[in-house]
This record gives C-alpha cells, structure tokens and sequence, in this order.
C-alpha cells in the first residue's frame, strides 16, 4: 500500500519524535479489500500531552484529549489520532467509563469491534493483524473481536455496524456473532436515534440489504417497531409473490444503490400495509389508503429517528402518492402540481421498483411508467400549465371581474384543472369569459 502525502506526513511526524504510528480500522480494512475510504485513524503510543507537542505547528482539535484522541488538519484533511488504550467499563452500553493508556498495540486492537477492524498498517505497509482480520477479509466474515457478547454489551451500536457491514460488503456474520446480534438486540435501545439513523441509511444502500434486512428482521423491528405487522404478513393477492416485509426489502434492492432517498423511501413505502388490510368475499386481501397511512407513519417514524425536515417531506410525498394511478397527460400534470416536477420523476422511478418486487405479470407496467416520465419531459419542454403560477389571468384580474376573499383561490384552482385537463386553453381571455360566466350562475 502507498499512503498519500498528508497521511505519511502525519505517520512521520510521530515516528521521527520516537514514537509508533499506524493507520488503523475502516480505512485499513478498505484499502486491503480494495475499496475507496473516507477518514483516516491513526493510533500510536504517544500520550495525548506528547501528541500535542509532537503537533505543535499544526492545528489541532482536541477532539476526544480525555480518551485520548486529537485531531490534527495537515493539508486541509483531518486526521484523527488516538493513543493506544484499554477500555474501562461500559456502564452505558455505548462509551467507555474511563480508558487506561498502553503501549501494547495489540491490546488496543483487542478492544475494537470486529477482526476486519482490528488491523493496523504503518505507512510502509507493514501489517498488524492479531485477530486474522485479512483471513474474515478474504473468507466475507463479520466477527466480532474475542466474545461477541462482551463486545455488545460493551457498546450495542456494533450490533447495528454488525449487520450494516454486512449489508455494505456482502458478507457473512459468524455463528457467534449473529446469536449475539439476534440475543442482544433489544440494547439499540440505549443508543441515540441519530446513530440508528446514520446506520439504518448505511444499511439499506449496501449491495446485500436484501439477504440482512430479510435474515436480521428482529434487529430492524427493534429499532423500528412499526414493521413488525409487516413481517410474515401474507398480502393474500395475485399481484403479490412475497409478504409485506419481502416485497418491501426487494423493491429496495430496485433502486440504485448511491440512491439513499429512494432506498429509505421504499423501505418505508408499505409500512401502512398492515393498518390498512381488508379480505373481499374471496379471501383477497384489499389494502385502501395505505399509502395515506404508511405517509403518516412514516413521519412519525423519521421525525423520531431526527431525520431532517426535507428528508421527511421527500420520504412522505413519494408514499402518499405511490398507489395514485395515472392514465393520461392530464393525471400526469396533476401529479406534477401536486408534488412538483423533481418528485414526479423520483415517483416514477419508485413506482417501477415497487413493481419489480410483485408477480411478474405486473412488471409490464414498467413500460407505462416509462412512458408517464416522457410526458412528464414534454410537459415541461413544452412550458403546459401546471401550476397556478403558470394560468394565464391572476388574481388581481380575477377581483376585477368581481370575485373577492376565498372565491379568487377557488377559481384559480377551477380554471387550472380546466387547462390541465385540456378543456380550456391557458389564455386570459377564455379564462376570463368562463370565470364571468360562472359568477353570473
């Protein structure tokens, strides 16, 4: 492995004041694995007073100085760097209750998540891997780092980084580590719902998040309780092959996976399934309003994972409309008005993913959708009225023929569907005549 200039710049500082420096964690374990990485860990033997000096032109952050962590900018990229340590007890399930400092690296590499993790590289490439890391690399197996229950018990985020590694790098979870993921599960709830967030977005983007949200249903339903009606749940009808939760989690995988909006959308897309579920005289399962009551739960759901406000309204607006049937110009430019033009598309695109995880006779539908996103770019190339920005008369002009108060924004609603619906052309002087002919009536 060649480090970049900034990373050796840093290791070297270290390494020329006496001191051990290695790069270690995710960015080590996806440079070996041949995958692209964002930060970059450094840990060493200097103690957080000797880093400072060691740093002392740089600036530095001291991050995390009471455990041990700084962090240095060098070349505008930020290094975090912390002093080789053993962790004390984990009274709150998620951080340490104090740290004792060591010059052991691999006892500060025996206190790491999982052996994939737990490997150290100096900026020659030289390797620490007391954990066979590299050989779980190369076998596609998440492990936890000695007893997986300590581990969870110590900090029981690692039961949601367990199963979102997985899904990321389309690896296994070991035997012990996955009874412990499913036996321990119920610990997500002392971690806060910004990091089961962080890691429910990471989750379903992986290229497996089919095989973990399927296999690891009771950790999702531990977070997110809202979908335990769904698993299991026979949709009892011939457009449907899979029951609520399956079709759920494969129209997911539909979707790309650098998509994070859409993928978080669909796994919440049929959440109100359930609430909603109905058997005609056949025994065929109905489920009206759905997508009404999956928008508002969904809301409720991401409001308390402290998801942002645009993030919800995206998430809300596609589910709320995603059953709506659309067959002709005129639908389209409704949904447009509706929605806005952005998420008319995005709302094609999750209509063909939810259609792609059903029987297969429904994916001829894909088609149709195709072509309502072809309307939709000749509704817009062409500028057609769909809005009330867009009509022809405003509403100073509407009071001038004598409407007033409420009845202004009633007729401008009126004359849009007219114009969207191709039964009066956008110029002013025909929305004039019909608007004076309606307040004569």
């Amino acid at each position: 492995m060649t480090t970049d200039k900034h990373t050796e710049q840093v290791l070297s500082e270290l390494e020329k004041h006496g001191f051990e420096a290695y790069m270690v964690g995710g960015c080590v374990r996806d440079t070996i694995m041949g995958r692209e990485y964002n930060d970059i860990d450094i840990t060493t033997n200097a103690r957080p007073d000797e880093m400072l000096e060691v740093f002392r032109g740089y600036k530095v952050i001291p991050t995390g100085i009471k455990h041990g962590t700084i962090t240095v900018l060098c070349g505008g990229t930020p290094f975090e760097i912390t002093t080789y340590r053993i962790d004390g007890e984990y009274t709150d399930h998620r951080r340490p209750d104090s740290v004792e400092f060591t010059s052991d690296i691999t006892a500060d590499l025996a206190r790491r998540d999982f052996t994939i993790n737990a490997v150290a590289m100096d900026k020659n490439g030289c390797i620490i891997d007391p954990f066979d890391g590299i050989s779980d690399m190369k076998s596609g197996i998440i492990r936890c780092v000695g007893e997986p229950g300590k581990r969870f018990t110590e900090d029981a985020l690692r039961i949601m980084r367990a199963v979102r590694f997985a899904s990321q790098l389309g690896f296994k979870i070991e035997e012990k580590t996955s009874e412990a993921v499913h036996r321990m599960k119920d610990l997500l709830q002392n971690i806060s719902h910004e990091r089961i967030r962080d890691e429910l977005d990471k989750l379903v983007c992986g290229s497996s998040c089919v095989d973990i949200l399927l296999g690891y249903s009771d950790v999702i339903t531990a977070v997110i309780p809202e979908f335990k009606p769904s698993i299991g749940l026979d949709q009892c009808s011939p457009y449907h092959k899979y029951t609520v939760w399956e079709h759920t989690v494969r129209a997911i995988s539909f979707a790309p996976t650098d998509d994070v909006k859409m993928r978080r959308t669909l796994l919440f897309h049929d959440i109100g399934k359930p609430a909603c579920m109905k058997f005609d005289e056949t025994g065929r399962g109905h489920f009206k309003q759905h997508d009404r009551v999956g928008a508002e739960i969904t809301e409720k759901v991401m409001k308390r994972l402290r998801y942002d406000t645009k993030s919800i309204s995206y998430a809300a607006a596609l589910i709320s409309n995603h059953s709506k049937k659309l067959h002709s110009k005129a639908d389209v430019k409704k949904m447009m008005y509706r929605i806005g033009d952005e998420l008319f598309f995005a709302l094609t695109e999750m209509k063909k993913c939810d259609n792609s995880a059903k029987n297969e006779f429904v994916l001829e539908e894909n088609v149709f959708f195709d072509k309502l996103a072809e309307m939709g770019r000749e509704i817009i190339a062409n500028d057609e009225c769909r809005s009330l920005r867009g009509l022809a008369v405003n509403g100073s002009e509407l009071m001038e023929i004598g409407l007033c108060g409420a009845e202004i924004g009633e007729m401008q609603h009126k004359l849009l569907e007219l114009v969207m619906e191709d039964k009066l052309p956008n110029e002013k002087e025909a929305l004039l005549n019909y608007a004076e002919q309606e307040c004569k009536k």
